[in-house]
């Protein structure tokens, strides 16, 4: 996936803010964007030239500016972001919204070649529909002053915008010459000279064409006249209900008023001049028009030379061609085809999955047997379980037969009678649709088809409806969190479920006994433990679903879950599968098993050798590699139903997704490779919104997530607040980081390959450990520390604080060795501190947490790898991100340490940022990435490693002075 460098994206964000405004040209292409600051400061540094620029300010006055003019096609970064930033400016913003109508009218295919006044080769936005211009003009009327604050000379157009003091462009004017601009650079890449066989209308450099000027007129007149064509397709017989349509068919000629769509005349009324509001120009309109249809089908070519192009007779085969290629080649050139009313009830089809047997959609055979029961309902995503496909066909709600499907299939004239009424069809189309008949779909398609609602035959995506039992499944698997409760709390634990947390059981209960897995991927914080441990109890009192459950999770979790094990379900059994006296003999039905992922991974055999009930991965981001030895061993250990809990199901890439979801429900996502090529590629790049759409509803049944923020959530819950704090590097720290700079991107600029990825792996690090302390990155065993690190000033006036209000604070950093010189230091100034990482043995982990929990060590130092994710720490009310980790999904459940269920006081993050380095902009690239989880997440630093060399340079040149 193409991802901006992270200073391009600094620089997009900045100009959002600056008052925007479009300079035209001729040709269009060559107009410029002005961008600059109405308090007079000098615009953001971005590509383009510093000039002085006439604008009116906010009452119309004279104003001279510094300004930077950009060009069209390099300003359409800045303006589509500025579109959906809250913070641009409203010139900004609607320039914004003008680039996206016009990306959207060259991605249907809305442009036009033509000449400019000068002879220049020029592509427009055109044929624009009524419905085109309408929007044109709504936007041009939401057009703010700053928008076109760009005075006109003494000789312009008098029908410009006036104020007391100067002329304004025209707003719908201007927008249109934008439309233009736009789209006049986009077909113009570098093959497309090859394309067009020569530069006309390929080459970037503006050249002059005066040999195409009748060319030119000709195209012009036929698209910007003030008529435009439609066709009325007659089928003279169709009230005949005893007899069949007659041999013969018309295509009548029509037209339509531009300027007042709902005027429309046969053009014979026009001929004749019954017709007359259509003007003395019309008939030399509608002919030029005529021509250019004409090329695009041309059976319309025998209306050129009549004397009144009134209709054309039309044989079977090209009836059938105006359902479909010519009626896309005529819509091209503006020219709409109108069918009969008679056959508005003409015939649908949608593609039929489920059981053989079973074909009624109300999920009962048609040999009318009764539905299935739930129990009855197969292992569906087993290999041998394969499907029937097949088509229903239907005029209105009445379905037809297998014979009258082959009727339709054989027939060789697109209009048949049919239930006493005319069906307007492609033979093909039916002929295809036969040979479609009973074919076998696999389980996966076919889920996938019926929770998507569509499916892919022969290119082209069609509409799906499930029967039978798949059709019960797809109806109980619809809505996660649907009203109706089917279990109550278990009598067994010992705590009142919030709503939420009921409706996240009765879900994981349904998709359990219905032999199927699922990710509870709630905010941590939520209670997704005490909500699998009312599962299980529940699961106990069903003798089909009853055994052991087996939890298996990071070692700093298995203290909690313990605890927790021992709180909500007091009596129920629960041991440690861990250490070398580990053992799982007199193993009870209804015990917990606790287990790492580490061991987990040493003993699968043993592990897999004992009849779960139900295995849960909890944190399950740690087997998202489906690769890794982790993950291929627990796929090994068999049980009746799989859990994943993870408040992070996916941090990098829907490959993660794939593989959680592929362990809770075996070939649920198909294959990794078809999933990557079918979804992951097309919602990762963000080219196919529709996929993306699939997906969700592919996934949505599977997993469930709820957010703190979500409403009725967790309202009980204290505000939030997050800071990011800047701080100055030290002139030692300045010092270094240039010269680290300089000397690294030396060395990159002579490497290639994985040396060079290394190399720029290893520059990001220095200089994230410069910006901590100098201390850190030159690995000095006994430093000085005060008087080195902004970062480590701030934390001191910080915890000033912090302690003086007897609050307690979490210090998450990635890197163990800056954490022990916080340790030392803090000792140094006497602060009560601990120090958890992922050495720390699990038993003083779990101290350690009593410690701080029960207020006797204030400042708690932590490993965000180690200690980020599990940890109940609702002690602090405020958290401090000493350096930035590359993911903010990680951050996040680092910072829900102290932020979940059970904290009663306001929280508040810190995150600290050198100004001017690397972490000043990649704050901006975090920020983009928060939403990642809902979508897609990007690859972090991986990414960074592909930059140039130029872009690299930009990213982590230090800008401005240190202290």
């Amino acid at each position: 996936m193409h991802r901006l460098p992270a200073a391009t994206l600094s620089r997009t964000a900045e100009l959002a803010h600056c008052s925007t405004v479009f300079l035209p040209a001729d040709p269009a292409r060559t107009g410029r964007i002005a961008f600059w600051q109405p308090d007079g400061a000098e615009p953001p540094s971005a590509p383009g030239s510093l000039e002085e620029l006439a604008v009116v300010d906010t009452e119309g006055h004279p104003l001279t500016v510094r300004a930077l003019l950009t060009p069209v096609s390099a300003a359409l970064p800045a303006l589509t972001r500025a579109r959906a930033s809250a913070n641009a400016s409203p010139s900004a913003a609607f320039w914004g919204a003008a680039a996206l109508l016009a990306l959207q009218l060259a991605a249907r295919g809305r442009l036009l070649p033509g000449l400019t006044g000068t002879d220049h080769d020029a592509w427009r936005a055109g044929p624009l529909a009524a419905e085109d211009l309408e929007r044109i003009r709504a936007l041009a009327a939401s057009m703010p002053p700053s928008a076109h604050a760009v005075p006109l000379g003494a000789a312009a157009d008098p029908a410009a915008d006036r104020t007391d003091t100067v002329l304004l462009p025209r707003p719908e004017r201007l927008l249109r010459d934008f439309l233009d601009a736009v789209v006049d650079g986009l077909p113009r890449t570098p093959a497309a000279t090859l394309v067009a066989a020569g530069p006309a209308f390929a080459a970037t450099a503006p050249r002059r064409f005066p040999e195409l000027r009748d060319w030119a007129t000709d195209v012009a007149a036929g698209h910007d006249a003030g008529v435009r064509l439609s066709l009325r397709v007659e089928l003279p017989g169709l009230a005949d209900a005893s007899g069949t349509p007659g041999s013969v068919f018309r295509a009548v000629l029509q037209m339509h008023s531009v300027s007042d769509p709902s005027v429309v005349s046969d053009a014979t009324d026009v001929w004749s001049g019954s017709a007359a509001v259509f003007g003395p120009r019309a008939r030399m309109d509608a002919l030029l028009a005529l021509r250019r249809a004409a090329r695009a089908w041309p059976s319309l070519t025998p209306l050129l030379s009549a004397a009144v192009p009134d209709a054309i007779e039309l044989a079977d085969e090209e009836v059938t061609e105006l359902l479909g290629e010519a009626a896309v080649a005529l819509a091209a050139t503006g020219v709409q085809v109108h069918w009969p009313r008679e056959l508005a009830r003409t015939l649908t089809a949608r593609a039929v999955i489920g059981p053989a047997g079973e074909e009624s959609e109300s999920g009962t055979a048609e040999t009318g047997g009764s539905p299935r029961r739930e129990t009855d309902l197969p292992a569906f995503l087993s290999a041998d379980a394969l499907l029937s496909f097949n088509w229903h066909f239907a005029l209105g709600d009445q379905r037809l037969s297998r014979a009258e499907l082959d009727r339709l299939a054989e027939a060789s004239r697109p209009v048949v009678r049919l239930r006493d009424q005319w069906v307007l069809i492609d033979p093909a189309e039916a002929r295809r649709a036969r040979e479609s008949q009973d074919r076998k779909v696999s389980p996966v398609d076919a889920l996938e088809a019926v929770l998507t609602g569509s499916t892919e035959v022969e290119g082209r995506r069609v509409e799906v409806r499930a029967t039978g039992w798949l059709a019960t499944l797809r109806d109980r698997l619809a809505d996660p969190e649907r009203a109706e409760q089917e279990i109550g709390q278990p009598a067994a634990l010992a705590a009142t479920l919030r709503d939420y947390q009921l409706r996240g059981l009765n879900w994981l209960h349904r998709m359990t006994s219905l032999g199927l897995g699922g990710c509870l991927a709630d905010d941590m914080g939520l209670g997704k433990t005490i909500t699998l441990i009312a599962l299980h109890l529940h699961r106990q009192t069903d003798p089909s679903a009853a055994g052991p459950t087996l939890v298996v999770c990071p070692a700093s979790l298995m203290g909690n879950w313990q605890r927790e094990i021992e709180r909500f379900g007091p009596g129920t059994p629960v041991r440690r599968f861990h250490g070398a006296s580990r053992s799982l003999e007199d193993l009870g039905d209804g015990e917990f098993v606790l287990t790492t992922y580490g061991t987990m991974r040493l003993d699968a055999a043993r592990l897999g050798g004992t009849d779960w009930g139900m295995v849960v991965a909890d944190e399950a981001q740690h087997v998202k590699n489906p690769y890794s030895a982790t993950a291929r061993q627990l796929r090994t250990i068999g049980a009746k139903a799989r859990v994943a809990l993870s408040g992070t199901p996916v941090e990098n890439n829907l490959s993660e997704l794939w593989a959680i979801l592929d362990w809770t429900t075996p070939g649920l996502l198909g294959r990794l490779g078809t999933f990557r090529t079918r979804y992951a590629e097309s919602v990762e790049s963000g080219n196919d919104p529709a996929a993306a759409e699939r997906l969700a509803a592919l996934v949505r049944p599977f997993l469930l997530r709820r957010r703190k923020s979500d409403p009725g959530i967790a309202p009980e819950l204290p505000p939030k607040t997050e800071t990011d704090r800047a701080v100055s590097l030290t002139k030692e720290q300045a010092g270094l980081y240039e010269a680290v700079v300089r000397e690294t991107l030396a060395a990159i600029a002579e490497a290639d390959g994985m040396e060079r990825r290394g190399l720029v792996v290893k520059l990001l690090t220095a200089l994230k450990q410069i910006c901590n302390h100098p201390a850190q990155y030159l690995k000095e065993e006994r430093p000085r520390l005060t008087d080195r690190s902004g970062k480590l000033e701030l934390l001191d006036e910080l915890l000033d604080t912090i302690l003086a209000e007897d609050a307690s604070v979490l210090v998450f950093t990635q890197y163990v060795q800056m954490a022990r010189l916080l340790e030392r230091h803090l000792a140094e100034r006497g602060v009560p501190t601990q120090f958890l990482h992922g050495g720390t043995p699990i038993a003083e982990r779990e101290a350690m947490v009593d410690r701080f929990q029960n207020g006797e060590v204030p400042v708690f130092l932590l490993s965000l790898k180690a200690a980020g994710t599990g940890l109940n720490l609702t002690r602090a009310e405020h958290v401090v991100h000493f350096d930035r980790w590359w993911n903010p999904a990680v951050e996040a459940q680092a910072t829900d340490r102290a932020y979940r269920i059970g904290q009663l006081r306001p929280v508040q993050v810190h995150r600290m940022i050198t100004e001017g380095t690397i972490e000043d902009r990649i704050a901006e690239m975090l920020a983009r990435k928060q939403g990642l989880a809902d979508a897609v997440l990007g690859s972090g630093e991986a990414a960074l490693t592909e930059l140039t060399d130029a872009e690299l340079a930009d990213l982590v040149e230090l800008r401005g002075s240190a202290r």
